[in-house]
């Protein structure tokens, strides 16, 4: 009679939740593209990390360019993220000159700071540019800087028949600069030359929009 224990049951395997498993592959591919910029963003990479088998990816992305596009709205919320950050250490009442054109330089110092402290996410944020829309929504880049030239027409800095489309102009002249100073042929620049040419880009814009 055999008297040894018996084995012990295996317990079944429990299946991660459909949102988690999602959730989770774009949290690793935001992670990827931190590291390595938008080219490191992989399936197989993103489900290593997550845990699960390489084909479980495809139950919900159709291809990598799928996944990339998600953690291109991550990045972009994360730099949106940091620039109400920054905005929120402005101290003034909506309305007030001084506070309002403070404001707006918060939000070009916080988008080439994200440059230069996450150049991977930086550059995934603007992989995929066809995906997905910067200006639906307030909580965009796009959207904190024109609710902030906004308030500038409120407080009399800028005028009112200056306002339509100017924050084009505006964003492309910020992100050319942190374009230049992190992945274009300034990036070689001592630190102290990159950042009086990021001081200037701001102030050339802020005396911009008094003339």
């Amino acid at each position: 009679m055999n008297t040894a224990d018996p084995a012990p049951e295996t317990p079944p395997r429990r299946r991660r939740p459909r949102g988690d498993v999602r959730a989770g592959l774009v949290a690793a591919g935001l992670e990827l593209a931190r590291t390595g910029g938008p080219d490191a963003v992989v399936l197989r990479e993103a489900t290593r990390a997550v845990g699960v088998v390489p084909n479980a990816a495809y139950r919900h992305f159709a291809d990598r360019d799928e996944l990339l596009a998600e953690v291109c709205t991550a990045a972009m919320l994360e730099l949106a993220d940091r620039m109400t950050a920054e905005i929120a250490r402005v101290r003034g009442k909506r309305g007030n000159p001084a506070a309002a054109q403070r404001r707006l330089g918060a939000i070009g110092t916080a988008y080439l700071r994200f440059a230069h402290e996450e150049p991977g996410l930086f550059a995934a944020a603007f992989a995929l540019p066809e995906r997905h829309a910067y200006g639906d929504t307030d909580r965009t880049p796009l959207g904190l800087l024109r609710a902030a030239l906004d308030e500038l027409v409120e407080a009399g800095v800028l005028a009112p028949e200056r306002r339509e489309g100017i924050e084009y102009p505006i964003w492309s002249t910020v992100h050319g600069a942190a374009s230049l100073t992190t992945q274009g042929p300034l990036r070689d620049l001592p630190d102290s030359v990159i950042h009086k040419v990021e001081a200037q880009t701001l102030a050339f814009i802020g005396a911009s929009l008094t003339r």
